[in-house]
């Protein structure tokens, strides 16, 4: 480029303190809108760059890795990087990383907000309260579930899992985890139980999925799995929408099956099974995650820092490399 600025390519806008040190530090090939780029604007942005910043919405697959040669890195705008071809990326030699840590904590936040929300049936009260039809208190009105004192059942017990697991000792519930090996020693930890998928599901008031999505954890919550939970538990998820088969929870929420959900994300998003929100016990969030202005702002920074590695011929600090596993 002209003034001397390597050529980035950013398929989505990020909020305005990223945007600015990105002007500044980087000539872009096109300039980001809102909506997601259709494929061929994709494909054409990464052709012309020698490092891109993608989200998660953005599918990038082995003939788009291949038609990018000039292209050095792949900044995945996200903690998972599922949307990535890695195995084509690997074959090229393009460097892939993502942005590890900074949303544990918004994401933890916001699956506790989805749990009580559920549970208190915090969304029904404030619509019923806007609609100018509420007369008053009433003692049975809109009887929602206890939370504290109750057991919570996490699947997946990476760093957003034992977040989640941490903000429940302050409602003083037993806390159940699934994961591939046991979490280490801690004072936190003394205090949950690991535990089998059958056996957690039976037991747990409230199941909260917290995987990354792979072929192994696609549907890990199917007919089969919904129908061993207790028919007053409540899902929440804030992982990755297709570790849920949609249409089962759609039918299990129909048959009574379990008692309510929270979902943030979605199996084929921004679509969404058009029974979900016939249910006023589920809760939907248009997968709010990570979005508090501080963890954007820090995602975007982390996924310059690589970046600017990678073009300077160090290590990226956040290379990722075989998709992971159930944590």
């Amino acid at each position: 480029m002209s003034d001397g600025k390597p050529p980035l390519y950013v398929s989505r806008l990020l909020p305005d303190p990223v945007m600015a040190t990105i002007r500044e530090r980087f000539t872009l090939v096109q300039e980001p809108a809102d909506a997601a780029p259709v494929p061929s604007a994709l494909r054409e942005g990464l052709s012309q760059a020698v490092a891109a910043i993608v989200t998660l919405t953005d599918r990038i697959d082995a003939e788009t890795i291949e038609s990018a040669r000039g292209l050095k890195i792949l900044a995945n705008y996200a903690v998972g990087y599922n949307n990535i071809d890695l195995d084509a990326a690997n074959r090229r030699g393009l460097v892939v990383t993502n942005t590890p840590d900074v949303l544990t904590d918004a994401t933890a936040d916001l699956t506790w907000t989805l749990l009580l929300a559920t549970a208190r049936r915090v969304i029904e009260g404030d619509r019923l309260v806007r609609s100018g039809r509420w007369t008053g208190w009433a003692p049975t009105q809109l009887l929602g579930t206890a939370v504290s004192g109750k057991t919570l059942g996490i699947v997946g017990m990476g760093r957003i899992g034992q977040a989640v697991a941490r903000r429940a000792a302050g409602f003083r519930m037993n806390v159940l985890y699934h994961a591939r090996r046991p979490v280490p020693a801690s004072p936190d930890a003394a205090h949950w139980e690991m535990s089998a998928l059958p056996a957690l599901l039976g037991r747990s008031d409230f199941v909260t999925l917290h995987v990354p999505l792979t072929a192994d954890t696609r549907h890990l919550i199917d007919a089969k799995e919904l129908a061993q939970m207790s028919r007053g538990a409540i899902l929440i998820n804030t992982a990755r929408g297709p570790i849920v088969d949609e249409a089962a929870l759609v039918a299990a929420l129909r048959n009574g099956t379990i008692a309510g959900a929270g979902l943030d994300v979605f199996e084929e998003e921004p679509v969404l099974h058009r029974d979900l929100t016939t249910f006023p016990q589920v809760v939907l969030l248009p997968h709010l995650g990570s979005a508090t202005l501080e963890t954007r702002v820090r995602m975007g920074s982390i996924c310059l820092k690589n970046i600017e590695a990678v073009l300077a011929g160090r290590p990226a600090p956040n290379r990722v490399g075989t998709p992971g596993q159930l944590a």
